[in-house]
């Protein structure tokens, strides 16, 4: 069929001429040479092909000679005007109009405010306020939204399907309610504050682009482990007897593992045994993992009988 004209406006076969129109807009407004001077070759390729498409799916007599010949079968309508001669041409194909003439006629009359540049003339999109033709719209504010998430789902990844709802603007300029899912791979050694951008997924308003949406990570408190940078920081209580005649400190990892940690040491008050690479994992060093540092809190013993404490006189003594 060669170019896919429903793939490139993104809709389905069954599309309406309502998905269409929104498809072309939402596109066109993306891909307009003006609002991609960095890459303005792309740009203006992405731009014709979906100015092509949008020309022939809009146009019921087109659409259905592609739907049954493919591209193949549009060289052979006639062009307005032509009386009748068909475009010809061999592998020219299909012959269509002036991308920034759909363009014009298209947002013309949309909620944008846009007037129609004539033929030839290039819609400028510059935010300077001066020597444009037309309105541009603006870019509201991004719209911020919390993700919490625990400990566990930082230190081994998750997805996370989030339901939302918002306002767009239809074909007809109307405001209307959308509802959408999506979706967010949570990355292993992710921090609080790590932002994931869905572009143009926020609310929509007459004469305004989309806004774009933001989910900001936070972390839920854990009952055994703290962050702090991409270690984990455990707090354990040890008697006397343990800190002077050694102990293990049992944990179970975010992860599932259990471990064994032997403590041959002398616990004094605010000791601290570091574990190397049992921390959280480091996002941008694959692999790589922050320490365990497990700090110490000894509970001396309230009373002593004497026996006791002569037992210990005589083990501390010299």
């Amino acid at each position: 069929m060669g170019v896919d004209y429903y793939s490139v406006l993104k809709v389905n076969k069954n599309a309406t001429e309502d998905d269409i129109k929104k498809a072309y807009r939402k596109l066109a407004m993306k891909w307009h040479p003006d609002k991609n001077p960095n890459d303005k070759k792309e740009a203006e390729a992405r731009f014709k092909q979906i100015s092509e498409a949008y020309e022939v799916l809009s146009d019921p007599q087109k659409r259905q000679v592609y739907d049954q010949d493919g591209e193949e079968g549009l060289k052979d309508i006639p062009p307005p005007g032509s009386g009748g001669f068909s475009y010809g041409g061999g592998s020219k194909g299909f012959n269509p109009r002036n991308a920034e003439d759909i363009f014009a006629e298209f947002f013309g009359s949309s909620p944008f405010g846009f007037g129609s540049s004539g033929p030839g003339k290039s819609m400028r999109f510059s935010s300077d306020g001066g020597g444009t033709e037309g309105v541009t719209p603006k870019k509201p504010q991004a719209v911020e939204s919390k993700l919490p998430c625990s400990l566990e789902e930082l230190y081994s990844g998750s997805t996370r399907k989030m339901k939302i709802s918002r306002s767009v603007i239809d074909a007809n300029g109307r405001q209307v309610m959308e509802q959408e899912i999506l979706t967010i791979d949570v990355k292993p050694g992710w921090k609080k504050g790590t932002k994931i951008t869905f572009p143009d997924k926020g609310n929509e308003q007459l004469g305004h682009l989309p806004a774009d949406l933001v989910f900001v990570i936070d972390e839920k408190a854990h009952n055994t482990y703290k962050r702090d940078g991409n270690d984990l920081v455990v707090n354990k209580k040890v008697t006397l007897a343990e800190a002077l005649g050694g102990t293990t400190v049992n944990l179970t990892t975010l992860d599932g593992r259990d471990l064994s940690i032997p403590v041959t040491d002398i616990v004094n008050p605010g000791y601290e045994l570091v574990v190397a690479r049992e921390g959280m994992p480091i996002a941008k060093e694959p692999g790589n993992r922050g320490a365990l540092k497990i700090i110490f809190e000894i509970s001396f013993p309230t009373r002593l009988t004497p026996d006791q404490r002569a037992g210990l006189k005589r083990a501390l003594a010299g």
